[in-house]
């Protein structure tokens, strides 16, 4: 699924990461958000094989997919996050537009200009140059959201799995800094990590019917922040005004892979009040660093 270049945040040429993922196997229904297509989620946090040499593998008719390990990994993501920079800051000849997944890259290309084999020793070329860590995010995002009761039913569970209180994790989930390591299954939706080691909780034995737009979900370390009503399998926090995709924004996808992020706790009153302006940042900020 691709999106319209005037959708795409970071770089002007930007697939939605849905239809590559990182792992053969398929996620079970509605172990994830209801999806039965091999889905990012079906990835653990759990360190996975990386390879030294990534596979690039033909996809379709014009596209290739770099593929540094077959599940979840930091340093897998960092370097598909590395790499889509580095492309989108200095774009081979022929080259359309990339994406990255939890632990790949997808890119697609002019067949008139540039040749699969040719791109192909240009991208092995890229990666042996390529450092080992995402870069710094020149974007933080500060997002209000609020916790627990209505608008995060689980959060009491999810604290007693974990060992703790919910007010201790919230307070350590706050103070997180998360990054974007992928947009993928809707629209501009984002899956953020990672979490520390207690937030490797799995996913729910039952499928939550419905949350709402701007839920945010966790299991595997990992947050979705959700972009439209969906059922999901993760463990529902809390909620946030912020709306991951809102097409009639003049930047529909506000949030870009690679970007940092960091949500702030507000009381229940306080993201109604969010809610019924109907801002699609939701009271997000958005800090640019050098």
């Amino acid at each position: 699924m691709l999106l319209a270049p005037s959708l795409a945040p970071a770089c002007d040429r930007q697939l939605t990461a849905r239809s590559h993922v990182d792992d053969s196997r398929p996620a079970p229904f509605g172990a994830c958000t209801g999806g039965v297509f091999p889905h990012p989620c079906a990835m653990s946090h759990a360190d996975q094989p990386f390879a030294a040499s990534p596979d690039i593998l033909p996809l379709g008719l014009d596209g290739l997919l770099v593929r540094f390990a077959r599940g979840f990994s930091d340093q897998a993501n960092a370097r598909a996050l590395a790499l889509h920079q580095a492309l989108c800051t200095d774009p081979p000849q022929g080259y359309l537009e990339s994406a990255p997944a939890l632990a790949s890259l997808q890119l697609r290309f002019d067949r008139a200009q540039v040749d699969r084999a040719a791109l192909k020793t240009e991208l092995h070329a890229r990666l042996a140059a390529l450092p080992e860590t995402a870069p710094r995010p020149a974007r933080l995002w500060h997002i209000p959201a609020a916790f627990g009761d209505l608008n995060g039913p689980q959060l009491a569970e999810t604290a007693a799995l974990a060992g703790t209180t919910p007010e201790a994790l919230i307070a350590e989930f706050t103070a997180t800094e998360l990054r974007v390591l992928a947009l993928g299954f809707a629209p501009g939706q984002p899956y953020l990590g990672t979490l520390p080691p207690r937030w490797d909780l799995p996913r729910l034995d039952a499928l939550t019917p419905q949350v709402p737009r701007g839920a945010i979900t966790t299991a595997i370390r990992q947050v979705v922040l959700f972009a439209n009503l969906s059922p999901t399998g993760w463990r529902w926090l809390g909620r946030t005004a912020f709306r991951p995709f809102a097409p009639e924004a003049e930047t529909p996808v506000a949030l870009a892979p690679g970007d940092a992020l960091r949500f702030h706790p507000i009381s229940a009153p306080e993201l109604d009040a969010l809610l019924d302006t109907g801002d699609p940042l939701g009271g997000a900020r958005l800090e640019r660093r050098g």
